[in-house]
C-alpha cells in the first residue's frame, strides 16, 4: 500500500520494481542490490539513480546511501559518483518533492562536500534540480545548466 502520491518528477517515466512487504511499499534499488522502503526521498533517489544509468554512469561507480563522518557526527550521503579512476567526482543529495531547495540544502552538501571534495554538487528534489559547478580559479562554486555527462566527469 503506497501511502503517498507518487508524484510525477521532472525527469523521464521510468518502469521500476515496487513490492508490497507486510503493508509497506518497497522499491528495488539496483546499486544496492535490494528492496528499500520507499518514501518520497527514496522516490526522487531511484529516478537520478535511474537517470544516471541511462546516461551511460556505470553503476559500479554510484554509491548510494553511505555513512561518512563529518565534524565527529555520523551523516549518510545520498548519491556519490565516481570517475573511471575512482576518484569521487560528483555528490548528489536527494529532497522529497515537497521539500524546497533552500540554503540549507546547499549548506549540507557543502559541509558533506568537506569529506570528498567532488568537483560537482547536485541537490534535486525531483521537481527543482541545482547543479554547482567547482571553478578552481575562483575557489568557488558556480550553477550550471545541467548534469555533466559521464565524459565530462572523467576529463577531471
Amino acid at each position: 500500500m503506497i501511502l503517498f502520491v507518487l508524484v510525477q518528477l521532472n525527469f523521464p517515466t521510468y518502469d521500476f520494481r515496487i513490492s508490497d512487504i507486510e503493508g509497506k511499499t518497497y522499491i528495488f534499488d539496483i546499486i544496492r542490490k535490494k528492496y528499500v522502503m520507499l518514501t518520497p526521498e527514496e522516490w526522487v533517489r531511484q529516478h537520478i539513480v535511474k537517470f544516471l544509468i541511462d546516461n551511460q554512469y556505470p553503476i559500479s561507480l554510484i554509491s548510494v546511501e553511505k555513512q561518512i563522518k563529518v565534524n565527529h557526527l555520523k551523516k549518510r550521503f545520498d548519491v556519490l559518483v565516481f570517475n573511471k579512476l575512482t576518484t569521487p567526482v560528483m555528490l548528489i543529495e536527494c529532497k522529497a518533492p515537497d521539500i524546497k531547495l533552500t540554503q540549507e540544502s546547499l549548506n549540507q552538501i557543502a559541509l558533506y562536500n568537506t569529506q570528498f571534495k567532488v568537483d560537482y554538487l547536485f541537490i534535486s528534489n525531483g521537481i527543482q534540480h541545482l547543479i554547482c559547478k567547482f571553478n578552481k580559479e575562483q575557489n568557488k562554486y558556480f550553477a550550471v545548466d545541467s548534469i555533466p555527462t559521464w565524459n565530462n566527469l572523467n576529463n577531471i
